[in-house]
């Protein structure tokens, strides 16, 4: 089990920082033609309009993404909060369909297990 619990840490590290690459394009596809209106037209409502949109968009993957890097990096160093985080992450990746669902249910594979919640609630030896 520990290998699985190395895996799911390093999945999530990678899967927040596919989020925050994500978020990223979110942000730039949303104001970007905002910034090319306002440039040619001279239509600074279009901006207005899409930056109000994408911004609120990308922050919330932006933190969706952070949690699970911080999940990963705590569930590597077996702490027991980040099992918890990592395990209601993983139910709403459940509804991401087919990538976060396959991932989701491993991971809820992984730490559900009796072995795993023991090793979670020893001390870490390093």
């Amino acid at each position: 089990m520990q290998q699985h619990i190395t895996v799911v840490g390093a999945l999530r590290i990678g899967s927040g920082v596919m989020g925050i690459l994500i978020a990223g394009i979110i942000f730039l596809l949303m104001v970007g033609p905002g910034i090319i209106s306002q440039c040619v037209d001279g239509d600074g409502e279009a901006l207005v309009i899409l930056t109000a949109i994408g911004l609120p968009i990308a922050f919330f993957v932006v933190l969706l993404s952070v949690l699970d890097i911080v999940g990963g990096i705590g569930v590597l160093k077996r702490k027991n909060w980040a099992r918890y985080l990592v395990m209601i992450h993983s139910v709403l990746d459940l509804f991401n369909f087919p990538i976060g669902t396959a991932l989701g249910i491993y991971c809820l594979w992984v730490l559900a297990h009796n072995e795993v919640a023991r090793l979670f609630t020893q001390p870490v030896r390093e």
